[in-house]
């Protein structure tokens, strides 16, 4: 009997990397887990985890639907059981489903937690709604159809109420002018500036960021695995609207299409350190606050949507993986206090999840909690 509920948990670790296609679940990857007991290298598993988080140019569309367990009492390995068995119908053509573990999935549970997985603290400027933050279990749903997407979506809503879950909160997004250029995944934003050339453009850069490594005081199980940051931030387009296209420039540290005030080239990085007082690039621009030393790049991966909700409420969804929340996201946000942007922007929602590495190590550790 345990070892039938271990096979049958093993569908959400490989869920993680699944192209759900049809009434069917194609495998992306699968394994052993950080052990790599079938002799695959370490890199390997790193490369396949970048895959997952979206090395190359990044889906479409997106629906984000965050669960929380109706039956507290129950174990962790049984509810995630009865939700990913009933989700492997889900989705259609390229739709994918992955999946991200909240810190309140493990209230009460056996198996050790991510060490740095909690709920997302508010920063400065943050108004975050209860309702629309945090979560045991983020689903998320993404593909180039928004049809196919949104069915999906439609779909896990209705296969989690019959697995015992309920609905936190969601959002959908789109990428517009979704592309690839050098290797990064671009995307314009609502404020109408491309973004994304920070990402890094291989594979191993965005593994050397994002995926978690042995040696970081991780439980076993969640080596090889990443920590997602999820922001509803709402952008005050009318008020953007009314500044100079300069002006607005200045603010972000950027032309609209990428290019540096100073004139590097957009392919290269600026050296802010020859600008000391901001002529070029003002000093509490976004860009040059969230990575003021743009050759050593903050170690995380965005991997971003727009949103609109109708009635003047758009923005962007904001999505990052890192190693490290305390090195990667949580650094960035404290550096950005006071930017010029802050009168623009304001993040209502959202919250820190775990998603956990290739293979069913993770998923042998929650089937004994």
């Amino acid at each position: 009997m345990v070892e039938m509920r271990r096979r049958s948990l093993v569908v959400l670790g490989s869920a993680i990397g699944l192209g759900v296609v049809g009434a069917g679940v194609v495998a992306v990857f699968g394994g052993r887990g950080p052990a790599e007991a079938d002799g695959r290298s370490r890199a390997g598993a790193d490369t396949r985890m970048a895959r997952v988080l979206g090395a190359k140019q990044p889906e479409r569309f997106v629906g984000i639907v965050v669960l929380d367990r109706r039956l507290r009492g129950r174990g962790v390995g049984g509810s995630v059981e009865a939700l990913v068995e009933e989700s492997r119908a889900v989705g259609g053509g390229d739709t994918v489903v992955r999946f991200g573990l909240g810190a309140s999935l493990f209230e009460g549970a056996e198996v050790q937690s991510p060490r740095q997985l909690k709920a997302m603290p508010s920063f400065a400027g943050d108004l975050l709604d209860p309702a629309q933050s945090h979560g045991d279990l983020l689903v998320r749903v993404a593909g180039e159809d928004a049809g196919q997407v949104r069915k999906a979506v439609a779909r896990v809503k209705a296969v989690a109420n019959q697995a015992g879950w309920t609905v936190r909160w969601g959002i959908d997004g789109f990428r517009a002018e979704n592309r690839v250029e050098g290797g990064r995944g671009l995307a314009r934003n609502p404020f109408h500036f491309t973004e994304g050339f920070g990402n890094p453009e291989t594979e191993q850069e965005v593994a050397d960021r994002a995926v978690v490594r042995e040696g970081q005081g991780e439980p076993d199980w969640a080596v090889g695995g990443s920590y997602h940051v999820v922001r509803v931030i709402r952008f005050a387009t009318e008020l953007w609207d009314k500044d100079s296209v300069p002006e607005q420039e200045r603010i972000m540290g950027r032309r609209r299409d990428g290019k540096w005030l100073d004139g590097t080239p957009t392919a290269e990085q600026p050296n802010f350190a020859a600008d000391p007082k901001g002529r070029r690039t003002p000093l509490d621009s976004h860009v040059r606050l969230a990575a003021p030393d743009r050759r050593n790049p903050p170690p995380l991966v965005r991997r971003s949507y727009s949103y609109d909700r109708g009635y003047g409420d758009t923005g962007i969804v904001f999505s990052c993986f890192q190693r490290d929340l305390a090195k990667g996201f949580e650094a960035v946000q404290k550096r950005l206090a006071g930017e010029a942007l802050a009168k623009y922007v304001l993040t209502t929602g959202g919250g820190y999840f775990f998603v956990p590495p290739p293979g069913d190590a993770w998923v042998d550790a929650l089937a004994l909690a």
